[in-house]
């Protein structure tokens, strides 16, 4: 055997033929289809005013949220990345039982939206912090910092109470959901996180890193938000929100089950709760305690910082809590 047709190399098969499958070719046609047999229709909602007014509620919404949505991602990434972690372990009291009420006092101070509390949490609970602690600031600093208490006095005119409220209420939930990881909590349910694009980088990168990410993921969800509370306006026919607006369970269950789903940054979130004038104050003001700590990127995220195991067992629990204690504070203040 010569050298030549030792290092050939073996000459591959011809391909049998693919079996037929839908492309974007096709799907582009049957949409195209859709459209031509809708057409109709399709362009009295494009000249109505169901248009117009979906237009209104997305825009107002948009402008009022992005200045507060820009300035807290900006302050959640200074925090992240030029406050040292170390602090915290410093500034908490050493008894876990005092840190938890701490550490959710905390989020006066130092503020972040959700997208960048739970890499936060992670972070301190790396550096010592008792998880009890980690997890109550993780809930209460989307919720009660200062930038998300003035967005939403400025989304309830007049009703400063609505603030109170909301602040109070997400305080009492993340100090009790400190407190029970406390006497329930095991530590082999965390799995302890790790950020190399804040920790393994300059502070000029990790910041602007920090900033892309959570512009992009808070930012989208917002869009969306902003999207799906117009589209309710439009498109739900006002009897059916009337209708579950006046039951007073199912109202407040409805928007609990919203602010699971539309995911949306806590800095924008009083001014799509403050679109569903249908809805009672009491049930809005669910929706508020509710968002900033339980919904689908914030499950997806603390699965993916935390592990499953934390993630079946403190999410639903922190809703239930939310929503028995948003419903409380809300009959008695609002």
């Amino acid at each position: 055997m010569t050298s030549e047709s030792a290092t050939a190399e073996p000459v591959a098969p011809t391909p049998e033929p693919d079996s037929w499958r839908i492309g974007s070719l096709e799907w582009l046609a049957v949409v195209l289809v859709l459209l031509l047999l809708v057409r109709n229709r399709l362009a009295g909602w494009l000249s109505g005013p169901g248009l117009q007014t979906w237009t209104t509620v997305f825009v107002s919404v948009m402008v009022q949220a992005v200045p507060f949505l820009v300035f807290g991602v900006v302050l959640s990434a200074v925090i992240a990345v030029f406050v040292p972690r170390s602090f915290w372990a410093r500034a908490l009291p050493n008894h876990p039982a005092l840190a938890v009420p701490a550490a959710g006092m905390a989020g006066v101070i130092l503020p972040g939206c959700e997208c960048g509390s739970v890499p936060i949490a992670g972070s301190l609970i790396r550096r010592g912090v008792t998880p009890a602690a980690a997890l109550a600031f993780l809930l209460a600093a989307p919720a009660i910092n200062p930038i998300v208490l003035t967005a939403t006095v400025i989304a309830f005119p007049g009703q400063p109470e609505m603030a109170v409220a909301r602040g109070l209420a997400s305080l009492v939930v993340a100090v009790t959901m400190g407190w029970l990881w406390l006497r329930l909590g095991r530590s082999e349910w965390i799995r302890l996180p790790h950020r190399p694009d804040l920790d393994d980088t300059s502070k000029a990168r990790a910041f602007w890193a920090a900033c892309r990410h959570d512009v992009m993921h808070a930012g989208g969800f917002l869009v969306l938000g902003a999207a799906a509370a117009a589209t309710i306006n439009v498109v739900v026919p006002a009897a059916w929100l009337q209708k579950l607006a006046d039951d007073p369970i199912i109202s407040i269950l409805v928007l609990a089950t919203l602010a699971v789903l539309l995911s949306i940054c806590s800095e924008a979130d009083a001014f799509v709760a403050a679109s569903l004038t249908q809805f009672s104050l009491t049930s809005r003001l669910v929706f508020l305690v509710v968002g900033p700590m339980v919904d689908l990127k914030l499950i997806s995220m603390q699965t993916g910082v935390f592990g499953r195991r934390f993630m079946v067992r403190f999410a639903p629990t922190t809703f239930v809590a939310a929503v028995v204690v948003g419903t409380a504070f809300g009959t008695v203040l609002l």
